[in-house]
């Protein structure tokens, strides 16, 4: 049986990202969407042409993890797209971030992440794809957002590293670097504070985001980036001083 897991399925780019699977990939038997919220899951219900099993689950809790790896093992399915798309943010300056959600960023972002994708590996075919969610915020430390940055520049680099480990299974791994996006990610991550103007600028939709990267991976690209200002500010990112450019860069 071949078929899609889909982490972060809730909501957002993992959400869009369901959507996009179902109608671009006929081969597929199910979709696995994971989230916490089954009443999310639930919405999928009639709404898309393949079959949809919800695992209603927290990723970063080892015990929910399990059950994922025993459904694994039970059916033992021949993956072929994984998508790591949980995750979130929250920002504010050093002492202002909760003790809880800093580690819970870190244990979702990137323990999950990794848990996730080293369960699901032994069931992924040859021809297949791998698909991170990690953001712009990955090229560069980020004052303000320093956690979330650094647990998304740990997704980037986990991501090319197993893509170079992956190329002779042949199955690609792509990094989805995105800007700011309009999905509920600002709503929780600003806790009620204003979104900055230049984010609002060069804000994108999901669809877009989740577009190119579907395209990108199928491509064999190893770096996912949506639209040309993000692009620029990755090459920037490369060929400027980071403290330079962390100048320039405000949360409040």
């Amino acid at each position: 049986m071949k078929i899609a897991i889909v982490t972060g399925a809730s909501s957002g780019m993992g959400r869009e990202m369901v959507y996009e699977l179902a109608d671009r990939f006929a081969a597929l038997e199910e979709i696995w969407v994971i989230a916490r919220r089954k009443e999310r899951l639930d919405e999928f219900d009639g709404r898309l042409p393949v079959k949809c099993r919800k695992f209603v689950l927290d990723l970063s809790r080892q015990e929910d993890r399990i059950k994922l790896s025993e459904a694994l093992e039970e059916i033992r399915p021949e993956v072929k797209i994984l998508v790591n798309a949980a995750g979130f943010g929250a920002t504010g300056s050093v002492g202002t971030v909760s003790e809880q959600e800093s580690i819970g960023m870190i244990r979702l972002n990137c323990e999950a992440l990794t848990a996730v994708t080293e369960c699901v590996l032994p069931y992924i075919s040859a021809n297949s794809r791998i698909i991170q969610f990690a953001s712009a915020a990955a090229f560069l430390p980020q004052p303000g957002f320093a956690v979330y940055a650094a647990s998304k520049a740990f997704v980037l680099s986990y991501s090319r590293g197993l893509n170079a480990e992956l190329r002779n299974k042949q199955i690609t791994v792509t990094a989805v670097c995105p800007g700011p996006v309009k999905t509920e990610f600002f709503d929780i991550a600003l806790h009620g504070g204003k979104l900055t103007s230049y984010k609002k600028w060069v804000m994108v939709k999901p669809k877009k985001v989740v577009r190119q990267a579907i395209r990108d991976s199928q491509m064999g690209r190893e770096i996912s980036i949506a639209g040309l200002p993000m692009k620029l500010f990755f090459v920037l990112c490369k060929v400027l001083p980071h403290r330079l450019l962390m100048q320039f860069i405000t949360w409040k």
